[in-house]
C-alpha cells in the first residue's frame, strides 16, 4: 500500500554532519566546539581571590598586598620590592608590605640599642633591625622589627651572606603598628614559634605595654614600670620599659614611669 505524503508534517530532521560523516571525518572536526572549556577544579581551602587572601593574611587592608588577582610571588618578586625600597614579607607566597611607622622605627631603634649593651659586650651573637628578613621556609620569609641570634644558630657561627639566610632568631621583637591586626600578630607568633623561636616580645607604643610570650599560650603583660628579662635567652638581660618608651616623650616630658 503506497503512503501519501502529509502536507502539514514537519520535514524530517537530518541528523549532524558528525554523525552522518563520522566524528573522526573532515567535516566533524570542522565543526567549532559545541561548549567552552570546563573550569579548573576549585577548592574552598584554597583562596582564589583577594579578599579571602586579605583573611587569611589576618584581615590586613589591601593596600598592603602587592599582588594582582590573588596571584603568589616568590624570591624572585621579594628582591625586586625591596629593590624598589618597599620592605615586604613573603607570606605563604604573597608578598605583604610592612606597616611599620615612624614612631615604631624610634622603638625598635632603642631596643637595638638596649639589646646590644649585653649581646655585643659578651659576644653571644647578634641583633639585628627592621631589615633583618629570615628564611623559615620556601614560601615564609619575616622580617621582625628587631631580633636576635645566638652565635650558635647561625652556620660555622658566622655573620651569613645571604639575603634571607635560613636561620631561625632566638628572640624576636615585633612594634605594633596602626595597620597590624590581632590575627596578623596571631599568625606572626605561630610562624615563629613553629620554627623555633624561644622568646617573642610585642611591644604596643599606645597601651606603653610588653605582651611578653614564651609559647602561643603563655604569655604576661608588662607595662613601663617594670623590666623586661632576657631569661634563658639571653642571660643576665633586664631592659627597664621605661627607658624603652622615654622615645616617645617630648624634651619637656618628665618620664613618670621610670623605675
Amino acid at each position: 500500500m503506497s503512503t501519501v505524503p502529509d502536507p502539514d508534517a514537519s520535514p524530517p530532521i537530518a541528523p549532524p554532519a558528525a554523525n552522518r560523516a563520522g566524528a573522526n571525518s573532515p567535516a566533524a572536526q570542522a565543526l567549532p566546539a559545541s561548549s567552552s572549556p570546563p573550569h579548573p577544579p576549585r577548592n574552598l581551602t584554597v583562596s582564589e581571590r583577594v579578599a579571602d587572601v586579605l583573611a587569611d593574611l589576618g584581615g590586613i587592608a589591601a593596600d598592603r598586598l602587592r599582588a594582582v588577582n590573588a596571584e603568589p610571588a616568590g624570591l624572585d618578586e621579594l628582591r625586586e620590592a625591596h629593590q624598589q625600597g618597599n620592605l615586604c614579607e613573603l607570606i605563604d607566597g604573597y608578598l605583604v608590605e610592612r606597616a611599620m611607622g615612624y614612631r615604631e622605627s624610634l622603638i625598635a631603634a632603642v631596643m637595638i640599642e638596649l639589646l646590644n649593651r649585653i649581646v655585643r659586650t659578651a659576644k653571644l651573637g647578634v641583633v639585628s633591625g627592621p631589615d633583618g628578613f629570615f628564611q623559615l621556609s620556601p614560601s615564609l620569609i619575616r622580617g621582625p622589627d628587631v631580633a636576635f641570634t645566638s652565635w650558635d644558630r647561625l652556620p660555622d657561627r658566622k655573620v651569613p651572606t645571604d639575603a634571607y639566610p635560613a636561620v631561625v632568631p632566638d628572640l624576636v621583637v615585633e612594634v605594633v603598628s596602626p595597620g597590624n591586626t590581632q590575627t596578623e600578630m596571631t599568625n606572626k607568633r605561630r610562624d615563629y614559634f613553629a620554627r623555633g623561636v624561644q622568646l617573642i616580645w610585642m611591644i604596643d607604643p599606645d597601651q606603653r605595654s610588653v605582651a611578653v610570650w614564651r609559647s602561643m599560650t603563655d604569655c604576661r603583660v608588662l607595662d613601663e614600670t617594670q623590666a623586661l628579662d632576657g631569661e634563658d635567652v639571653i642571660p643576665g638581660l633586664s631592659i627597664p620599659l621605661a627607658e624603652v618608651f622615654q622615645v616617645l616623650n617630648g624634651p619637656d616630658e618628665s618620664n613618670e614611669g621610670s623605675v
